[in-house]
Protein backbone atom coordinates (compact mmCIF):
# COMPACT_ATOMS: atom_id res chain seq x y z
CA UNK A 1 0.00 0.00 0.00
CA UNK A 2 1.12 3.90 -0.60
CA UNK A 3 2.38 5.42 2.52
CA UNK A 4 1.01 9.33 1.77
CA UNK A 5 3.14 10.46 4.37
CA UNK A 6 5.63 10.38 2.24
CA UNK A 7 4.56 13.54 0.16
CA UNK A 8 6.05 16.56 2.17
CA UNK A 9 5.89 20.72 1.31
CA UNK A 10 8.84 23.04 1.56
CA UNK A 11 8.06 25.24 3.75
CA UNK A 12 6.71 28.47 2.82
CA UNK A 13 4.58 26.59 0.40
CA UNK A 14 1.65 27.80 2.40
CA UNK A 15 1.88 31.32 3.41
CA UNK A 16 2.24 34.34 1.22
CA UNK A 17 5.57 34.95 -0.42
CA UNK A 18 8.50 36.98 0.69
CA UNK A 19 9.33 39.87 -1.11
CA UNK A 20 8.15 38.01 -4.34
CA UNK A 21 10.98 35.24 -3.55
CA UNK A 22 9.74 31.48 -4.49
CA UNK A 23 10.95 30.27 -1.57
CA UNK A 24 12.55 31.93 1.56
CA UNK A 25 11.14 31.31 5.18
CA UNK A 26 7.92 32.51 5.90
CA UNK A 27 8.93 34.50 9.32
CA UNK A 28 5.45 36.40 9.91
CA UNK A 29 3.80 33.44 8.81
CA UNK A 30 5.72 30.40 9.87
CA UNK A 31 3.11 28.93 12.57
CA UNK A 32 0.73 29.33 10.39
CA UNK A 33 1.46 26.83 8.53
CA UNK A 34 1.32 24.20 10.46
CA UNK A 35 -2.13 23.80 10.85
CA UNK A 36 -2.53 24.98 7.57
CA UNK A 37 -0.68 22.20 6.28
CA UNK A 38 -2.99 19.63 8.93
CA UNK A 39 -6.06 21.47 7.07
CA UNK A 40 -4.76 20.15 3.66
CA UNK A 41 -4.35 17.00 4.66
CA UNK A 42 -0.24 17.49 5.16
CA UNK A 43 1.35 15.25 7.58
CA UNK A 44 5.44 16.15 6.39
CA UNK A 45 6.90 19.64 5.90
CA UNK A 46 10.74 20.31 4.75
CA UNK A 47 12.31 22.99 6.78
CA UNK A 48 14.12 25.98 5.24
CA UNK A 49 17.09 28.00 6.51
CA UNK A 50 18.20 31.38 4.64
CA UNK A 51 21.75 33.04 5.38
CA UNK A 52 19.58 36.08 6.18
CA UNK A 53 18.32 36.06 9.66
CA UNK A 54 20.00 33.03 10.03
CA UNK A 55 20.39 32.62 13.92
CA UNK A 56 16.97 33.80 14.60
CA UNK A 57 15.39 31.03 12.90
CA UNK A 58 13.32 29.09 15.48
CA UNK A 59 15.06 26.20 14.09
CA UNK A 60 18.42 27.45 15.74
CA UNK A 61 17.25 28.60 18.90
CA UNK A 62 16.41 26.29 21.96
CA UNK A 63 12.65 28.20 22.30
CA UNK A 64 12.18 28.15 19.16
CA UNK A 65 12.64 24.07 19.09
CA UNK A 66 10.26 23.75 21.70
CA UNK A 67 7.46 25.60 20.02
CA UNK A 68 7.88 23.69 16.66
CA UNK A 69 7.59 20.28 18.65
CA UNK A 70 4.55 22.05 20.05
CA UNK A 71 3.53 22.22 17.01
CA UNK A 72 3.74 19.36 15.45
CA UNK A 73 2.28 17.59 18.23
CA UNK A 74 -0.78 19.38 17.80
CA UNK A 75 -0.98 19.27 14.00
CA UNK A 76 0.33 15.41 13.27
CA UNK A 77 3.40 16.85 11.27
CA UNK A 78 6.66 15.58 10.83
CA UNK A 79 9.80 17.72 9.78
CA UNK A 80 11.90 14.71 8.23
CA UNK A 81 14.45 17.26 6.47
CA UNK A 82 15.99 20.81 6.15
CA UNK A 83 16.71 22.56 2.83
CA UNK A 84 20.13 24.69 3.34
CA UNK A 85 19.54 27.44 1.35
CA UNK A 86 21.93 29.77 3.95
CA UNK A 87 24.52 27.18 2.25
CA UNK A 88 23.80 28.21 -1.39
CA UNK A 89 23.63 32.07 -0.38
CA UNK A 90 26.99 31.66 1.28
CA UNK A 91 29.17 29.05 0.87
CA UNK A 92 32.05 28.00 3.10
CA UNK A 93 34.45 27.19 0.12
CA UNK A 94 34.09 30.47 -1.67
CA UNK A 95 35.25 32.22 0.76
CA UNK A 96 38.95 32.65 2.52
CA UNK A 97 40.48 32.82 5.70
CA UNK A 98 38.11 34.14 8.95
CA UNK A 99 35.30 34.59 6.65
CA UNK A 100 35.46 30.88 5.27
CA UNK A 101 35.94 29.56 8.87
CA UNK A 102 33.01 31.51 10.40
CA UNK A 103 30.92 30.50 7.77
CA UNK A 104 31.68 26.66 8.37
CA UNK A 105 30.68 27.26 11.80
CA UNK A 106 27.28 28.10 10.73
CA UNK A 107 26.98 25.00 9.21
CA UNK A 108 28.40 23.10 12.22
CA UNK A 109 25.50 25.27 14.10
CA UNK A 110 23.06 24.02 11.73
CA UNK A 111 23.76 20.38 12.32
CA UNK A 112 23.70 20.77 15.75
CA UNK A 113 20.17 22.43 15.26
CA UNK A 114 18.58 19.95 13.50
CA UNK A 115 20.09 16.97 15.62
CA UNK A 116 18.64 18.89 18.74
CA UNK A 117 15.18 19.19 16.73
CA UNK A 118 15.66 15.28 15.69
CA UNK A 119 15.85 16.27 12.01
CA UNK A 120 17.56 13.67 10.03
CA UNK A 121 18.17 14.68 6.73
CA UNK A 122 20.13 18.22 5.78
CA UNK A 123 19.90 19.35 1.99
CA UNK A 124 22.66 21.14 0.80
CA UNK A 125 22.44 22.81 -2.75
CA UNK A 126 25.61 23.12 -4.77
CA UNK A 127 24.01 24.91 -7.29
CA UNK A 128 23.65 28.36 -8.51
CA UNK A 129 26.12 31.05 -5.97
CA UNK A 130 26.97 27.44 -4.25
CA UNK A 131 28.36 25.48 -7.43
CA UNK A 132 31.58 24.65 -7.62
CA UNK A 133 33.39 25.72 -10.14
CA UNK A 134 36.70 24.31 -9.83
CA UNK A 135 39.33 22.53 -8.63
CA UNK A 136 40.01 25.39 -5.68
CA UNK A 137 37.10 25.15 -4.38
CA UNK A 138 36.07 21.19 -4.86
CA UNK A 139 39.37 20.83 -2.58
CA UNK A 140 38.01 23.15 -0.04
CA UNK A 141 34.96 21.47 0.09
CA UNK A 142 36.00 18.30 0.62
CA UNK A 143 39.02 19.29 3.08
CA UNK A 144 36.23 20.72 5.54
CA UNK A 145 33.46 18.11 4.64
CA UNK A 146 35.56 15.17 6.17
CA UNK A 147 35.46 17.37 9.55
CA UNK A 148 31.62 17.00 9.62
CA UNK A 149 31.72 12.62 9.10
CA UNK A 150 32.40 12.10 13.17
CA UNK A 151 29.73 14.62 13.94
CA UNK A 152 27.11 13.43 11.55
CA UNK A 153 27.43 10.26 12.73
CA UNK A 154 27.19 10.83 16.69
CA UNK A 155 23.82 12.03 15.73
CA UNK A 156 22.78 9.52 13.10
CA UNK A 157 22.22 12.33 11.02
CA UNK A 158 22.93 12.80 7.03
CA UNK A 159 23.81 15.24 4.31
CA UNK A 160 22.38 15.78 0.68
CA UNK A 161 23.84 17.57 -1.60
CA UNK A 162 22.14 18.66 -4.38
CA UNK A 163 23.86 19.21 -7.35
CA UNK A 164 24.03 20.31 -11.02
CA UNK A 165 26.30 18.40 -12.14
CA UNK A 166 25.98 15.48 -15.22
CA UNK A 167 25.20 11.86 -13.86
CA UNK A 168 28.65 10.70 -14.40
CA UNK A 169 30.98 13.68 -12.67
CA UNK A 170 28.41 13.33 -9.96
CA UNK A 171 29.22 9.94 -9.40
CA UNK A 172 32.71 10.37 -8.83
CA UNK A 173 32.63 13.06 -7.02
CA UNK A 174 30.50 11.58 -4.33
CA UNK A 175 33.31 8.71 -4.46
CA UNK A 176 34.88 10.85 -2.13
CA UNK A 177 32.19 11.04 0.44
CA UNK A 178 30.78 8.37 2.57
CA UNK A 179 27.07 6.54 1.33
CA UNK A 180 26.42 6.15 5.25
CA UNK A 181 26.67 10.06 5.56
CA UNK A 182 26.36 11.39 2.64
CA UNK A 183 23.55 10.97 0.12
CA UNK A 184 21.83 13.06 -3.14
CA UNK A 185 18.78 15.21 -2.70
CA UNK A 186 17.46 14.81 -6.26
CA UNK A 187 15.48 17.41 -7.79
CA UNK A 188 13.45 16.33 -10.50
CA UNK A 189 12.61 19.74 -11.98
CA UNK A 190 16.08 21.04 -12.00
CA UNK A 191 17.62 17.62 -13.71
CA UNK A 192 14.97 18.85 -16.55
CA UNK A 193 16.20 22.27 -16.57
CA UNK A 194 19.81 21.59 -16.85
CA UNK A 195 19.08 18.64 -20.27
CA UNK A 196 20.06 15.85 -18.39
CA UNK A 197 18.11 12.42 -19.04
CA UNK A 198 16.18 11.26 -15.86
CA UNK A 199 16.37 7.50 -17.13
CA UNK A 200 20.62 7.84 -17.11
CA UNK A 201 20.28 9.63 -14.01
CA UNK A 202 18.75 7.99 -11.66
CA UNK A 203 20.11 4.23 -11.95
CA UNK A 204 23.47 5.66 -11.68
CA UNK A 205 22.59 7.44 -8.64
CA UNK A 206 20.05 5.53 -7.44
CA UNK A 207 22.12 4.26 -4.23
CA UNK A 208 22.90 7.94 -3.20
CA UNK A 209 19.28 9.27 -3.44
CA UNK A 210 17.75 9.87 -0.29
CA UNK A 211 15.49 12.74 -0.50
CA UNK A 212 13.59 13.92 -3.35
CA UNK A 213 12.20 17.71 -4.72
CA UNK A 214 9.34 17.59 -7.12
CA UNK A 215 9.05 20.26 -9.02
CA UNK A 216 8.97 21.07 -13.07
CA UNK A 217 10.93 23.82 -15.15
CA UNK A 218 11.82 24.71 -18.20
CA UNK A 219 14.32 23.83 -20.16
CA UNK A 220 17.40 26.39 -18.86
CA UNK A 221 14.67 28.03 -17.69
CA UNK A 222 12.53 28.84 -14.12
CA UNK A 223 9.68 26.67 -12.34
CA UNK A 224 6.52 26.52 -13.83
CA UNK A 225 3.24 24.63 -12.74
CA UNK A 226 3.28 20.38 -12.58
CA UNK A 227 3.19 19.13 -16.32
CA UNK A 228 3.69 22.60 -17.91
CA UNK A 229 7.90 22.24 -18.30
CA UNK A 230 10.27 19.41 -19.58
CA UNK A 231 9.89 17.18 -16.43
CA UNK A 232 8.37 14.18 -16.71
CA UNK A 233 7.51 13.60 -13.10
CA UNK A 234 5.12 10.89 -13.76
CA UNK A 235 8.52 9.22 -15.48
CA UNK A 236 10.67 10.08 -12.84
CA UNK A 237 8.54 8.90 -9.59
CA UNK A 238 8.18 5.82 -11.97
CA UNK A 239 11.88 5.08 -12.24
CA UNK A 240 13.15 6.17 -8.65
CA UNK A 241 10.33 3.60 -7.08
CA UNK A 242 11.43 1.15 -9.41
CA UNK A 243 15.38 1.67 -8.45
CA UNK A 244 14.13 0.80 -5.15
CA UNK A 245 13.80 4.37 -3.30
CA UNK A 246 11.20 4.51 -0.58
CA UNK A 247 12.41 8.02 0.71
CA UNK A 248 10.31 11.46 0.79
CA UNK A 249 8.72 13.72 -2.35
CA UNK A 250 9.13 16.71 -1.36
CA UNK A 251 6.98 19.26 -3.08
CA UNK A 252 9.33 22.65 -3.91
CA UNK A 253 6.71 23.41 -6.48
CA UNK A 254 5.62 26.90 -8.58
CA UNK A 255 3.64 29.51 -6.31
CA UNK A 256 0.39 30.53 -7.49
CA UNK A 257 -0.05 33.75 -8.91
CA UNK A 258 -3.61 34.38 -7.45
CA UNK A 259 -2.38 33.64 -4.06
CA UNK A 260 -4.16 30.13 -3.96
CA UNK A 261 -1.21 28.56 -2.49
CA UNK A 262 -3.47 25.95 -0.44
CA UNK A 263 -5.33 24.98 -3.10
CA UNK A 264 -2.39 24.54 -6.02
CA UNK A 265 -0.40 22.56 -3.25
CA UNK A 266 -3.45 20.16 -2.46
CA UNK A 267 -3.75 19.50 -6.48
CA UNK A 268 -0.04 18.70 -6.70
CA UNK A 269 -0.01 16.39 -3.77
CA UNK A 270 -2.53 14.81 -5.27
CA UNK A 271 -0.87 14.28 -8.75
CA UNK A 272 2.06 12.74 -6.90
CA UNK A 273 -0.56 10.58 -4.83
CA UNK A 274 -1.79 9.40 -8.41
CA UNK A 275 1.60 8.16 -10.02
CA UNK A 276 2.51 6.51 -6.46
CA UNK A 277 -0.68 5.12 -6.40
CA UNK A 278 -0.03 3.33 -9.95
CA UNK A 279 2.71 1.30 -8.63
CA UNK A 280 1.62 0.91 -4.90
CA UNK A 281 -2.00 0.79 -5.21
CA UNK A 282 -4.45 3.50 -3.41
Amino acid sequence: MMDVSRIGFIQGRLSPQIGQKIQAFPGPYWKEEFPLARSCGFSRMEWTLDQEGLFENPLLRPEGRELIRELCRENNLMIGSVTGDFFMQAPFFKAAGSIREELFDQLVAVIEGCAAARVPILVLPLVDQGRIEDAGQEEGFFAYAAKLDQRLRAHGMMICLESDLPPEKLGIFLQGLDPLLWGVNYDIGNSAAFGFDYRQEIPRLATWIKNVHVKDRVRGGGTVPLGQGQADIRGAIHLLEACGYRGNYILQTARSPQGLHAEVLSQYRDMVISYLGEIHGS
